[in-house]
This record gives structure tokens, sequence and C-alpha cells, in this order.
């Protein structure tokens, strides 16, 4: 997708006795948020190219050199873990956690753990007092696309773990597998998506050639994080009740599943492939499964408890999926190669 419409060609300007310039297309400079007076690097490549991106502000920390946390204890649970997973979204490679009082067992395990749930983090120097993670990842081996397809890959087995369920009446041992998995994936495309906003070039390198589609690509991440948690949830609940399953639950999942599993694949490849007569269809239909499962919910809402907690979270997924519809939309016409032809009512 273009980003803009200047001209592809710019002439080449004499500036000053010696040196040549050339100009910025305004589009560009303004997502920039570029002004007079401020710097530019470039990378050359090997076949003369050139890429520009804005100068790292003042401040900005420098790539190899650890993110580093400082406090005199840790004491409350979470909290490491947290600070880590933040640091890793946002971008940074290394991650080093220091303390005054030396870290507790429970907390070392709790780093340890957390480093386990990220692609490609090890803990590289571990003392009483500090702890070194390092993010062996290279981002541009990691494509947008081929990330969210995976993403798309472990909610169908949710969904595929829901149906076996149903039918068998045995509990699943998969949904905390399953759920980590969704984190991790999720966890790196924030990662990615943090890194492209401050690499141009990335950006294009994994999918990314608009700098604006940043935000759109924000909007499905966040998403897909919440179909995650919804179709855990509703595989959790189901597998609470496996051994007696409700047929009225039994029903939900015979219905509602299939349905939405249909709509998954549609949707992602809807994003992943640009056309707005597709993008429109699979929009109306979204919207239609939303409806039908509402009313569905509303038609039975005597059933018993676990049949309404296990559609609850499928009908707000399917809200998620019109959601992603609609992205899938303004790809499309973004895009602008194609118009669609729609009747009068």
């Amino acid at each position: 997708m273009a980003w803009g419409t200047p001209s592809r060609e710019r002439r080449v300007l004499k500036a000053g006795h010696s040196s040549i310039a050339v100009t910025l297309p305004k589009p560009w400079a303004e997502a920039m948020n570029l002004r007079p007076g401020d710097l530019i690097v470039f990378d050359q490549n090997d076949d003369g190219t050139l890429y520009l991106k804005p100068a790292p502000a003042p401040g900005a920390t420098t790539n190899g050199v650890p993110y580093l946390v400082h406090a005199r204890s840790f004491d409350t649970p979470g909290v490491l873990a947290r600070l880590v997973i933040g640091a890793y979204r946002a971008g940074h490679d290394a991650i080093e956690i220091r303390t005054d009082v030396p870290l507790s067992a429970d907390r070392v395990e709790e780093l340890l753990e957390t480093a386990r749930g990220l692609l490609g983090v090890s803990v590289v120097a571990q003392e009483p007092n500090r702890i070194v993670l390092q993010n062996f990842i290279d981002p541009s081996k990691y494509g947008l696309p081929q990330l969210v397809q995976r993403m798309k890959m472990i909610l169908v087995a949710f969904l595929d773990e829901m149906e076996e369920v149903a039918h068998r009446g045995v509990a699943s041992r998969r949904p905390a597998i399953l759920d980590e998995e969704a984190r991790k994936v999720l966890a790196l495309l924030v990662r990615q998506l943090f890194l492209a906003s401050r690499d141009w070039s990335l950006a294009r390198r994994i999918g990314s050639p608009d700098p604006r589609q940043l935000l759109e690509w924000r909007v499905v991440v966040h998403s897909l994080g919440e179909l995650a948690e919804m179709f855990g949830e509703a595989l959790r609940t189901l597998n609470g009740v496996a051994t007696k399953l409700p047929a009225d639950a039994a029903g939900v999942v015979g219905t509602a599943v299939p349905d939405l599993k249909v709509q998954l694949k549609a949707v992602v490849d809807a994003l992943m492939h640009p056309s707005l007569d597709h993008a429109c269809e699979v929009y109306y239909e979204t919207r239609n499964a939303g409806i039908v499962l509402g009313n569905r919910r509303t038609a039975g809402s005597g059933r018993n408890g676990s049949a309404r907690a296990i559609a609850l979270p499928l009908e707000r997924g399917a809200g998620c999926l019109a959601l992603l519809a609609e992205v899938a939309i303004d790809r499309a016409v973004a895009a602008g190669a194609e118009t669609i032809l729609v009747e009068a009512a």
C-alpha cells in the first residue's frame, strides 16, 4: 500500500558550492514529525539504496545497553515479572535486575519462569543481587502476518479443544499450554510493533510498509489477545463440567464453535489479503454471527449457569471478530485498488 501520493521522483538540487540535496516527501516528513534542523540518519545498502529515519532522541536507550531495574528489594509477587515483560515488549534486548537485598528464592523462580514465557529470552547472568536476561531474537525474522497466522492457529486450537471436550465428555489438558503459547506470540507481536514504530526500514521488512498501518496492527493484536482470553475462559468453563456436561451447554458448543472457527479463518484471510469485496462479505457474516449468538443466548436465558458462562465469552469473541472485519475493510479501502457497487435498498 502506498502512503501519500507525492511523485516518487525528486530532482537533485545544488546546495552550496560543492554539495547537492534532495527534498523529502511532505507526507513522510509529517509522519516522522520532522522539523527544520532535525537530524536524519541513513543506512546504505549494497545495491545503492538508502533507508532514512529520524535520529534517536537525546537520552534514548542505546542498543546493547541493558534496561536497568534497581530497587532495594522486590517483595511483592508479580511485580518483577511484569517489569520484565514490559521491557521485553518495549523492545529492550538486555534487562538487568539489581537489588540491595538479595533476591528471595521465590523472586528468582519468578524471573526464571518469566524468561521461559518469552520467546528468545534467556538468563545470562545470575547472582544473589543481580540477574541479567538477554533476548536473542532477530526482529527482522518475525513478520507480522506470520505471527498473526500463528495466533489464528492457536485460537483455532482453543475451539477444536472445546469441540473435543463436548464430544468426548473428558476435560482437555491443553488450556494452560495454549494460554502460554498465546501469551508468547502476543508479547512478541507487541515487541515487533514497538520496534517497527522506531525503525521504518524494519517495519517494511516485517510487513508494514505504510507507517499508518502500525495503528491498525495494534488494534489487530489487541483483539487477538482478547479472543485468546475469551476462548480460554470458555474452554476452562467447559472443562469444569466436562464429565457431566448439560445438554444445553453441549448445544452451545455444537452450534457456536463451528461458526466461530469459520469466521475466524475468514477474518484473518481478509486482513492478510485486502480485498474490498471479500472484506465487506466477511464483515456482514461476522456481524450476523454475533447477532445470531446473542439471540440464541437470550432465547436460552433459562439455561443453567455453565451454558451461559460458555455462551457469553463466545458471543464477545464474535464481537471481536466483527471489529477485526472492520479493520479488514479499512485496509481494503486504503489500498484503493478496487470498488464495488452496492444496490439501493
